[in-house]
């Protein structure tokens, strides 16, 4: 029996920490009109797809909860002339999902290398800082990995686990930049080598390796399709001692079949010559569980298709705090009709 998973790793929208190009990190930095703007339109692009998401993640803060929310909303927009609602799941908050901790540069920019040290301006900063009373490390690369490991043991891996399961899971995560990185690293070292494919078109969009697929712009998403067969599973685990792929033509030259109802997936037939090297990661002592027998197809690299179009609101109102009481921002510079 073939099994299938969507997944969608989602930044949130743009927040007042962003347009203040301070660190945000822990902060509760809120949503801009913008970012309320391009929230939405991610929301209805999805439903617009024919998507169904079975389940909904996010961080605890109020950026990342409401960018999730207003993909729910969208889920729940009437479809067909039956006015039928489709069933959405509660948005699940979660603070191991938050971003890095940036301690004591939480609130501050990175500023530019200052003339007088020639020291970069984040070193500058964080030896200024040092000398402080109350200075705080920012989080380590361990402690992230350990959160995204967590997050993935106990809600990830048992919709993969779960062969009963009839339907296709299709799960959102709402999270943030760097703490995304992190957790796609750690999810692709649970992936068999050699069963990851890239979709038609996104080459060029990644880079040396597949563990830095690039930045997340607000509101851009990685999609990622996984699947598996019963046989497949059985190969795999012949395929386990067999040398890892290090080279992209490698990665896209193989027995991979893309599913029929893919948009715009393509495995190509020969080598690629010219290619760069694609190193993977090196096999851990400490590796955690890997998915075994599961074929991974990336179909989005920071897909951005929503906000083709979009523009900021004039007057600088796009970039002031989002706050749901106020009027709707497309409505701030109409003309009072006169009576």
């Amino acid at each position: 029996m073939a099994r299938s998973i969507r997944l969608f790793l989602i930044r949130h929208g743009e927040t007042v920490d962003n347009i203040a190009q301070v660190y945000a990190g822990s902060r509760d930095s809120a949503l801009t009109n913008h970012g309320y703007q391009q929230a939405t339109r991610l929301g209805l692009y999805l439903q617009s797809l024919g998507l169904t998401f079975t389940h909904l993640f996010s961080s605890h803060l109020q950026r990342a909860v409401k960018t999730a929310s207003k993909i729910r909303e969208a889920q729940l927009t009437p479809v067909g002339d039956n006015g039928t609602v489709r069933a959405a799941p509660k948005v699940v908050q979660l603070p191991v999902l938050a971003e890095k901790d940036f301690g004591s540069m939480e609130g501050k920019q990175p500023n530019s290398r200052p003339f007088e040290t020639g020291t970069p301006g984040k070193d500058h900063r964080r030896q200024e800082n040092k000398r402080t009373a109350g200075f705080a490390e920012a989080e380590s690369k361990e402690s992230m990995a350990r959160r995204a490991d967590a997050f993935i043991e106990e809600y990830l891996l048992p919709l993969f686990d779960d062969s009963s399961c009839n339907f296709t899971p299709v799960i959102a995560i709402v999270s943030h930049g760097i703490f995304l990185s992190t957790l796609w690293k750690r999810i692709l070292l649970r992936l068999p080598r050699r069963r990851v494919c890239l979709s038609h078109g996104i080459e060029g969009a990644v880079r040396q390796s597949l563990e830095h697929l690039g930045g997340w712009s607000n509101t851009g998403y990685l999609e990622l399709y996984f699947m598996r067969t019963e046989a497949e599973y059985h190969k795999s685990i012949m395929e386990a001692t067999m040398t890892p792929v290090t080279t992209f033509s490698e990665l896209l030259t193989g027995t991979l079949t893309a599913p029929q109802n893919l948009r715009n997936v393509h495995i190509p037939k020969s080598r690629v010559e010219g290619t760069a090297q694609l190193v993977i990661g090196a096999p851990q002592a400490s590796k955690p569980r890997g998915l075994q027998g599961w074929s991974t197809f990336i179909l989005r690299v920071n897909s951005k298709d929503h906000l083709q179009g979009l523009k900021r609101t004039r007057g600088g109102v796009g970039s002031l705090r989002y706050d749901a009481s106020q009027r709707r921002i497309d409505t701030f510079f109409k003309r009072r009709k006169v009576e």
